[in-house]
């Protein structure tokens, strides 16, 4: 076994840019539940509208900056659609609504009716959309190495593309820090230890909550665009299944953190590559295939996650005082 080689994807998985997108997918969700007490179990909806529409503005010919500003757009009109009839109801009412949701635009996403726009279930290839990202690097074309990393500088998966979606996670990071500690994120936790006492107080519990449901879908829909630079656009890539790894990455890390969110998404995926590559050189063929070990690493994402939620509700970096106020 070559531990040199595993250590170094291990190490790599830290600071991909899919680690990148998931952190700032869970910082949202973060703004959602670790800061609001919001059930949003429809994450990756945002997600895939910030990639859709980032994907096929470009597509369409639109500048980098006008292609984000169309993935926040879509972003805003989501989260207040989805805000203006559930956010009135208690808890439970918005997880099944944000389910639903998701679920809704990954299958418009799937729908032939839209292939010309949305690719159907095949989805839209990464060359059609990435030109005006790499275009924006200021690097020369060619690859590089630091250390045993050696990536491309500009193409998929890039050095570019590492360096923007870190620096934005923590830009993201220290906004949302200086938020919590704002009025306006002092008056979202009041709503989520108690909606009543801040309603008492005369404040409008359901502008704050719709504010909070907007800016974490926002950032969803930024971390779907930094996921969906290194691949494609493909709608089941980011269907139910990636809302549950992004709580999972939330909860590991500790709800209402501000590092909970980035250090749960690098456990998770080094984690995730430490499993799945011990075990493709130790288990032989016979036993397990490739895909059955790649099914069993999740199997054991899922294992850790109930026994996270049992023996350290609160995360690595979390404070059982903060969640006290989720058990009610």
């Amino acid at each position: 076994m070559d531990w040199s080689l595993i250590l170094t994807n291990v190490a790599g998985e830290l600071f991909a840019p899919t680690t990148a997108a998931f952190a700032l997918a869970a910082i949202g969700l973060n703004v959602h539940f670790g800061l609001t007490g919001l059930l949003n179990m429809g994450q990756a909806g945002f997600m895939l509208l910030g990639a859709y529409g980032f994907a096929i503005a470009t597509i369409e010919g639109w500048p980098l900056w006008a292609a984000v500003g169309v993935s926040i757009v879509l972003a805003v009109i989501f989260a207040t659609i989805l805000g203006i009839p559930t956010l009135k109801l208690r808890g439970d009412y918005l997880a099944i609504v944000t389910i639903a949701a998701a679920e809704i635009v990954r299958l418009v996403g799937r729908s032939t009716a839209l292939t010309d726009l949305t690719g159907a279930s095949n989805g839209l290839l990464g060359n059609s959309f990435k030109h005006t990202f790499q275009d924006a690097s200021p690097f020369p074309d060619g690859s590089f190495s630091l250390g045993p990393f050696t990536y491309a500088t500009n193409a998929s998966n890039s050095w570019w593309l590492r360096i923007v979606g870190w620096l934005l996670v923590a830009a993201i990071a220290l906004v949302v820090w200086r938020l919590m500690k704002s009025p306006w994120g002092r008056v979202l936790k009041g709503i989520r230890e108690d909606e009543d006492a801040v309603r008492s107080l005369g404040k409008n519990v359901f502008a704050y909550k719709m504010q909070a449901l907007v800016l974490g879908g926002t950032l969803g829909a930024l971390g779907g665009i930094v996921y969906a630079l290194p691949r494609a656009v493909q709608p089941d890539a980011m269907g139910r299944t990636t809302t549950f790894y992004i709580w999972t990455i939330l909860l590991l890390g500790g709800a209402a953190t501000i590092f909970g969110p980035i250090l749960g998404s690098m456990i998770f995926w080094a984690g995730l590559m430490l499993i799945k590559s011990v075990m493709r050189a130790t288990v032989p063929a016979d036993v397990m295939s490739v895909a059955q070990i790649e099914a069993f690493g999740w199997v054991i994402v899922g294992v850790v996650l109930m026994l996270l939620i049992i023996f350290r509700p609160q995360g690595i970096l979390g404070d059982k005082k903060e969640l006290a106020i989720h058990a009610h």
